[in-house]
């Protein structure tokens, strides 16, 4: 990945959490230090990039805010950008806290970006290891922006650079101070599409070889009805559109059995399934604004036996 396309990638997603936390109500995830990490010229930016872009989404949304690009760019974050960024980092972290009172010490993300859970919750510092693997590229560009915004890259805070999408090393986390025999928490979001179905196995695979018994992961993956859906808006067709133009075509997606079986070849157990439908009672119930579950787009908590 290059460096402009790590920065983009990395504070578009920024960028959708912050707008969250500053404009919506009620929260699904609430990241207020994301906003820190975006210089307000990026945000203005973002935001007129967006607000220009509204006739490739939707022309007539387009038609009728023409006068108000506040609304506009309300529509896109909260149709198009942001409902399954949301929902699945709050999934996650859920998930993640009640692991960790079931004694889990060390925590991987895969594909980090500039994700913003250790300094959310510095009370973790002494008993959560986190290990944030990402494009080296990616990973210098987040602390610079970390720097920039005056915080300290805490003790328990692990960089560990590695294009795991083509080969996931254990040793590189090792390396970082990573312990293989200690409980462990990975979460892969908004990975496996990017995949095809042999490398999201074999990442799997990869990842619980030598971690014990208990570890588990959170991920999201698109089921089969990702090329066909257009979903609320044609959001379905835009976001599978969008990453084909930008050279990262969508190359997987899977029936629920295939996951089980994928999982099972593992030595994992499905602990927790949620359907779009499960997601948007759990997340989105009871609002007066655009925010939805998105179409086609399932969560897995999985267990190591």
């Amino acid at each position: 990945m290059k460096n402009n396309e790590a920065s983009l990638t990395s504070l578009i997603s920024a960028f959708g959490r912050a707008y969250h936390s500053k404009y919506d109500t009620p929260k699904i995830f609430d990241d207020f230090i994301a906003k820190d990490l975006i210089s307000q010229k990026e945000f203005a930016d973002i935001r007129e990039n967006m607000i220009k872009g509204i006739q490739f989404f939707n022309q007539e949304i387009a038609k009728k805010y023409q006068d108000h690009p506040d609304e506009i760019l309300k529509w896109i974050t909260q149709v198009q950008l942001s409902p399954t960024t949301l929902a699945r980092a709050a999934y996650c972290e859920n998930v993640l806290f009640h692991e960790i009172a079931l004694g889990v010490k060390q925590y991987v993300i895969l594909g980090a970006g500039l994700d913003t859970f250790c300094f959310r919750h510095p009370e973790l510092h002494d008993n959560l290891d986190i290990f944030e693997i990402d494009y080296p590229a990616t990973q210098d560009f987040k602390k610079k922006r970390v720097a920039n915004a005056n915080y300290l890259i805490p003790d328990n805070l692990h960089f560990v650079s590695m294009d795991f999408t083509k080969k996931f090393a254990v040793q590189n986390l090792v390396e970082e101070g990573f312990i293989p025999d200690k409980k462990t928490f990975f979460s892969l979001l908004g990975v496996s599409y990017y995949l095809t179905k042999e490398e999201n196995a074999r990442l799997i695979n990869e990842l619980f070889t030598q971690v014990p018994s208990g570890s588990s992961i959170v991920f999201d993956y698109a089921d089969d009805k990702l090329f066909e859906e257009k979903g609320m808006y044609d959001r379905v067709q835009n976001m599978v559109q969008m990453a084909s133009a930008s050279g990262e075509a969508m190359k997987s997606c899977f029936i629920y059995d295939e996951i089980e079986k994928m999982l099972e070849n593992a030595g994992l157990l499905i602990y927790e399934h949620l359907s779009p439908n499960d997601i948007n009672n759990q997340f989105f119930g009871d609002r007066s604004d655009y925010l939805s579950a998105f179409e086609t787009i399932h969560y897995i908590h999985a267990v190591k036996k």
